[in-house]
């Protein structure tokens, strides 16, 4: 699988069912070259000229199912830092 197809899927909190978005980038360990966590930017509020949401950083870890449209994930998004243009 590649981050395209990945990046197509929808991301749902499995227990609030809520849709986080969709993965944009990944992030790997240095040393190891291990997968550790998703990214999903923020949404743009009014195109971005209202600013956007701060990105969700999910480990990798909780990624529980990949399905054919959707990934599903056990866990609390930790914000990461505002996107900058």
């Amino acid at each position: 699988m590649t981050l395209r197809d990945l990046s197509e899927k929808d991301v749902i909190q499995l227990q609030t069912g809520e849709n986080l978005g969709r993965i944009d980038d990944l992030a790997f360990d240095e040393n190891g070259g291990r997968l550790q966590s998703v990214i999903l930017r923020g949404r743009a509020h009014c195109f971005g000229l209202l600013g956007c949401e701060e990105d969700l950083i999910l480990p990798w870890e909780s990624v529980r199912h990949v399905g054919t449209d959707v990934i599903m994930v056990d866990a609390e998004p930790m914000p990461g830092t505002k996107r900058r243009r």
